[in-house]
């Protein structure tokens, strides 16, 4: 029965559908359980990729602003220094250094240029 209908099928879509439904019947009298995210027309309301990745690059760049915030106004514990070390890595700058002030708030005002720009690309697309 399954060839006839492979048979008539005008495309890959139509092929696709019923295969789905093959394997559905038989999961059906054999008892099986599917998976309900398995399919593909369910996963289309889904977030796409590439607005995750957008996403999480801005919520980084905004914990990184706040740690760096929180060095600048003087919090200096383990979790904030090693985040400020790993911001300024490659680079040679001192934390310890007299205009650190300014290298923090030339690195926060970057940032925050990167993520008005990660923002107007996640929508305008």
């Amino acid at each position: 029965m399954l060839v006839t209908y492979l048979e008539a099928s005008r495309d890959l879509c139509e092929t696709d559908s019923i295969l789905f439904g093959a394997a559905l019947a038989v999961c059906r009298i054999i008892g099986a359980k599917l998976p309900v995210a398995g399919r593909a027309t369910q996963k289309s309301s889904a977030i796409p990729a590439w607005r995750k990745r957008i996403e999480d690059r801005i919520a980084k760049a905004r914990a990184l602003i706040g740690r760096l915030t929180s060095f600048r106004s003087g919090n200096n514990r383990p979790r904030i220094m090693r985040t400020v070390r790993m911001a300024f890595a490659g680079t040679n700058i001192s934390l310890f250094q007299p205009d650190i002030t300014q290298k923090l708030t030339e690195r926060i005002d970057d940032l925050k240029q990167k993520i008005a720009a990660w923002g107007e690309a996640d929508s305008t697309i």
